[in-house]
């Protein structure tokens, strides 16, 4: 049962948060008068690229949707803004905070310095940030994965589909957690086949550049990496993943989605036929899970990893040519056991 402190003040209180929250971004989901516990429950506020990224937000989102089905109650999820300082994020978990939204969830790693100071503001909320192992307060769930685990097999499945010997790796933010996926990526491939070269490139140094948002800077790395005869491209990139999707599907060779089934995504629907796979991370599953653990009067705290062995990271099978590959399911198989019991230490850096 959700604790008494968390009953919110009544009437007013959905209304103001439209106003308490429009210097930093408006909710996208709006909070309903029918909420049936008389109280408030998980609040996201969207990392760059925001709702409809059709990768890392979207995913957030969906364990959003998933905890108001279940837990009947008001939820709320926010949008970033341009060129927004950790002090306009920090104001937007604040707003949600006072408004008795429980727990408060920062997507992204540039939610860090905004999330510990309004957790320190707010020591009865649980605040929840993912892809972030620095914030460590004691009313903070540092929500993170192994995705260099994840992009091994995704190396091993491009290793194993190239014809050319060639493949791309499109990195969004030159930044230690995009290194994650580069690592266990060249690994995969490399540890696969040695004779398979593999190019790689980042769209910009900061997030502020458009690095995760900007499809235009993802189509035109892919169709460089492409000229230069790769046939298989993986991108972390977030919103901009999409233009390496859009380049690979014009140029028929193979794309590797992120983060979400990206062969499942209604906004990519006509390039799905190229999407081999994806290297997932269950965003979805660690959100709900913070938002269940809170329900359950037992809040999750400190850093929380899903990895290949808990299942939370992993590639999808939704393309029949995948996953109807008898010997790429095997070379798959293979490295994910030797990955889970420890045989193979993978990099991440």
């Amino acid at each position: 049962m959700r604790r008494i402190s968390r009953i919110t003040v009544a009437g007013a209180a959905t209304a103001s948060l439209a106003l308490a929250l429009s210097a930093c971004g408006g909710t996208s989901t709006s909070a309903s008068s029918s909420d049936s516990k008389g109280d408030k429950g998980l609040a996201i506020a969207y990392d760059v690229g925001g709702k409809g990224d059709q990768s890392f937000n979207d995913a957030a989102y969906a364990g959003l949707e998933q905890a108001k089905k279940e837990f009947q109650y008001d939820t709320a999820d926010v949008e970033p803004t341009e060129g927004e300082t950790d002090a306009d994020k920090e104001q937007r978990l604040v707003s949600l905070a006072k408004q008795g939204y429980n727990p408060v969830i920062g997507v992204g790693y540039a939610y860090a310095a905004a999330v510990k100071d309004a957790a320190e503001k707010f020591p009865d909320t649980t605040f929840g940030i993912v892809d972030d192992s620095t914030v460590e307060s004691k009313n903070v769930a540092d929500l993170v994965f192994s995705e260099e685990q994840a992009s091994y097999l995704a190396g091993v499945a491009a290793a194993k589909s190239t014809k050319t010997n060639t493949v791309g790796f499109v990195g969004g933010v030159d930044i230690p957690l995009i290194h994650k996926f580069q690592a266990g990526f060249e690994q995969g491939v490399k540890d696969t086949n040695s004779k398979v070269k593999v190019l790689s490139q980042y769209l910009t140094q900061t997030a502020e550049e458009g690095g995760f948002s900007s499809p235009d800077k993802g189509k035109s790395a892919a169709e460089g990496q492409i000229e230069k005869k790769a046939d298989v491209v993986y991108a972390a990139a977030g919103l901009s993943g999409q233009g390496v999707i859009e380049a690979a599907a014009a140029n028929k060779v193979w794309a590797i989605g992120v983060d979400s089934d990206q062969y499942k995504q209604e906004a990519l629907a006509k390039y799905k036929d190229y999407i081999l796979t994806s290297a997932m991370k269950d965003v979805a599953k660690a959100v709900y899970n913070l938002a269940q653990s809170v329900e359950d009067g037992k809040p999750e705290t400190g850093i929380v990893r899903g990895d290949l062995k808990t299942g939370e990271v992993s590639l999808s099978n939704s393309n029949p040519k995948f996953a109807d590959n008898t010997e790429l399911q095997d070379a798959i198989k293979t490295a994910k056991e030797k990955i889970i019991s420890g045989e193979i230490k993978v990099k991440s850096s």
